[in-house]
């Protein structure tokens, strides 16, 4: 992808973008794009597999411990997926300039996708690790209540945050946004130009999720 003007991770002065979506709602497809806006490195759940000290920090914050969320993301200009949208009120008021993207979705096309990868992959691995304990603590347990495999009550769940995040953040700061209608409301939300002869990236289907996690 080709780079645009904007940001740089040189001039990074805390984050610029808090990504508020659950994961499953395209996340991995808009961290690629921020970056090729510009907007770089952006924090992601994939972020979390070759910094094994981000669990613990994470498992911290699950537990309600208090952790310096500018030292878990120091660096980094923007957020989108699971652990950091989990706190994106609080990292709102760290970095009250910024702008929010919440990713949304078909709810039933969401939990059909969450249910057969994320879930699936910690169901199958039995929290052995610490990045599963921590997984299990900060989403399933500390977002669904252990009551993801209710479909009804885990959609419920994802349409509350959604309406909870539209009557948080001021109208102006947020963009509610679908992976699908690509580039031209995201750059226009971040004011930045839509990248000329570059596909939008569409990335982490559930066979490329499952083909990258298994051993």
């Amino acid at each position: 992808m080709v780079d645009q003007p904007g940001a740089t991770q040189q001039e990074w002065s805390g984050l610029k973008i808090i990504g508020a979506g659950f994961g499953r709602t395209g996340t991995l497809s808009l961290k690629n794009a921020l970056e090729g806006l510009g907007f770089r490195p952006c924090y992601h759940m994939m972020e979390l597999f070759g910094n094994p000290g981000a669990d613990e920090q994470w498992g911290a914050i699950a537990r309600g411990e208090p952790v310096d969320l500018k030292t878990v993301l120091e660096g980094y200009q923007a957020t989108v997926d699971w652990p950091a949208c989990a706190v994106y009120k609080e990292l709102m008021q760290i970095y009250p300039e910024a702008k929010v993207l919440l990713t949304v979705r078909d709810p039933e096309k969401w939990y059909e996708s969450a249910r057969k990868t994320i879930y699936q992959v910690a169901a199958d691995r039995k929290l052995l690790s610490p990045h599963a304990r921590m997984i299990n603590a900060l989403i399933w347990e500390g977002t669904f209540d252990g009551r993801f495999e209710d479909k009804d009550y885990a959609i419920a769940v994802f349409l509350q945050h959604i309406e909870e995040v539209k009557r948080l953040v001021p109208v102006e700061k947020l963009l509610v946004y679908d992976v699908k209608e690509g580039w031209e409301p995201l750059c226009t939300f971040l004011g930045v130009e839509v990248p000329v002869d570059t596909p939008f990236p569409h990335l982490n289907d559930r066979l490329e999720f499952m083909g990258r996690v298994r051993p």
